[in-house]
C-alpha cells in the first residue's frame, strides 16, 4: 500500500430518492366507494400526524388508493392497518406513485430506475391487474416482461436472496401505467391479486359451497384445521338448502343439522351424516352445545347478527361463521355497526371471543364473519 494511503471504504449505499408516499389496496370492483369509506373511518382513529392523507378512488376500478400527506412514508399506516382487519381490501401495499404514460417501446427502463431510487430489496417479483375482464388483456404483456424484469432487477441488486421474504408488486392498470408496491410476510395475502380461486366439487349441491371452504383458509390457519375442523364434531347449518355449506362440513366428517324449510340434496343426505329439520332457522334451539355454527340466510344483517348473538351468548357453538347480505348503499356503515353492536353485547354479557370480518372472494353482495369463543 502507497504511503499515506489509506484502505478504500466500501461504497455506501445512496439514500432512497423516491419514498412509498401511498398505500394500494385491492378490492371487489364496485366496492371502492366502501373500502375508502372503510379507510377513513379507521384512519380517523389513529394518530392524525402519522397518517393524514386522502383516499383516491375511481368506481369499478378495483383498486382504492392512500395518499400520504406532504409526501411522508405511509410504512406507519401499513403497520397500524393490518390487512386482516381490513372488510373490504384483499391485498395491502405500501406503494410508490404510480407510472402513468410509459413507452410501449420501452416499459422497463422507467420501472427499473423508480425501484433503485426507492432503495427497495425484495425475494420475489408478482405482476397483477385489477379483477376485470379488461385488466385480463395485460396478461401477454405480464408474460413479456417477467424474465427480464427479474434478469435486470438482479443485476441491480435488488431482487436477490435473503431479503426478508419482502415481494415487489407491479400493479398494472393499462398498457401504459403501472403502480410498484411492496408487500411483507405475515401482512399480506399469499394469492395472487388477494384472490383465493377455489374449484367448486362437482358433487356439491350449490356453488355457494365455496363462500365457507374459502371462510376456514381466510380465518383458521391450516395448521390448527385438525383441531379445529375433524371428523366427529357437531354442526348447525341455518338456512342450509340445498346443502351448499352442509356439504363442507359433511367433508370433514361433521354431524350436521341442517336447518331449513326447503328440500335439501339426495346425496347429502344419503351420508347418514344430516337430520334435515324444517323448522325456523331464526328460532330453533340445539339439543345440546355444538362445535359450529354456520348460516347464509338471505335477510336484514341486524336480524342474523341478533340470531347469532343469541347462540353466541348461551353459548350453543364454540365456533361460527354467517354471511350478512349488504344493503346496495352506506355498505361499510352497515358492517360497522353490526360488528360494533356485536362486539358489545358480547362484552357487555363478559363472554370473550375473536371476532374477524371480509369480503370474500366468493362473495358477492354479502361479506362473512367469523367468531371463535374463548
Amino acid at each position: 500500500m502507497p504511503p499515506n494511503s489509506s484502505p478504500r471504504k466500501p461504497h455506501a449505499k445512496p439514500a432512497p430518492t423516491c419514498v412509498p408516499s401511498e398505500l394500494l389496496l385491492y378490492c371487489r370492483p364496485g366496492f371502492e366507494s366502501d373500502l375508502s369509506a372503510e379507510l377513513q373511518a379507521r384512519t380517523g382513529a389513529l394518530n392524525a400526524r402519522d397518517v393524514a392523507g386522502h383516499v383516491t378512488a375511481e368506481p369499478g376500478a378495483g383498486y382504492v388508493r392512500w395518499v400520504m400527506s406532504d409526501g411522508r412514508a405511509a410504512n406507519v399506516l401499513h403497520r397500524e392497518l393490518p390487512l386482516d382487519a381490513l372488510v373490504f381490501a384483499r391485498q395491502s401495499l405500501v406503494a410508490l406513485p404510480p407510472l402513468v404514460g410509459l413507452s410501449r417501446e420501452d416499459r422497463l427502463t422507467p420501472i427499473i430506475a423508480q425501484v433503485v431510487a426507492s432503495g427497495w430489496s425484495f425475494e420475489s417479483l408478482w405482476q397483477e391487474t385489477p379483477d376485470s375482464n379488461e385488466a385480463k388483456a395485460l396478461a401477454g404483456l405480464m408474460k413479456a416482461l417477467q424474465k427480464p424484469l427479474e434478469s435486470t432487477l438482479r443485476k441491480r441488486g435488488a431482487l436477490r436472496r435473503k431479503a426478508g421474504g419482502r415481494r415487489l408488486h407491479l400493479y398494472w392498470t393499462t398498457g401504459d401505467g403501472v403502480q410498484l408496491g411492496m408487500s411483507f410476510p405475515g401482512k399480506r395475502s399469499e394469492t395472487l391479486g388477494g384472490i383465493r380461486r377455489l374449484r367448486s366439487p362437482h358433487d356439491a349441491p350449490s356453488r355457494s359451497t365455496l363462500k365457507l371452504e374459502e371462510a376456514w383458509h381466510e380465518f383458521i390457519p391450516r395448521e390448527e384445521w385438525p383441531e379445529r375442523l375433524h371428523a366427529g364434531m357437531q354442526a348447525a347449518d341455518l338456512g342450509a338448502a340445498p346443502g351448499g355449506w352442509t356439504y363442507q362440513l359433511v367433508r370433514q366428517g361433521m354431524y350436521v343439522y341442517a336447518i331449513d324449510n326447503g328440500p335439501m340434496g339426495r346425496e347429502l343426505m344419503a351420508t347418514g351424516q344430516v337430520e334435515h329439520l324444517r323448522e325456523d332457522g331464526f328460532t330453533w334451539q340445539p339439543p345440546q352445545r355444538l362445535d359450529w355454527l354456520v348460516c347464509d340466510i338471505v335477510d336484514k344483517p341486524m336480524r342474523v347478527v341478533d340470531m347469532v348473538e343469541r347462540w353466541l351468548l348461551k353459548r350453543w357453538c364454540r365456533e361460527a361463521v354467517f354471511n350478512l347480505k349488504l344493503p346496495m348503499k352506506q355498505r361499510w356503515a352497515e358492517v360497522a355497526r353490526c360488528l360494533e353492536r356485536l362486539e358489545a353485547r358480547l362484552a357487555d354479557a363478559g363472554v370473550e371471543a375473536r371476532i374477524a370480518c371480509k369480503q370474500l372472494y366468493h362473495d358477492r353482495e354479502e361479506v362473512t364473519v367469523h367468531v371463535r369463543l374463548s
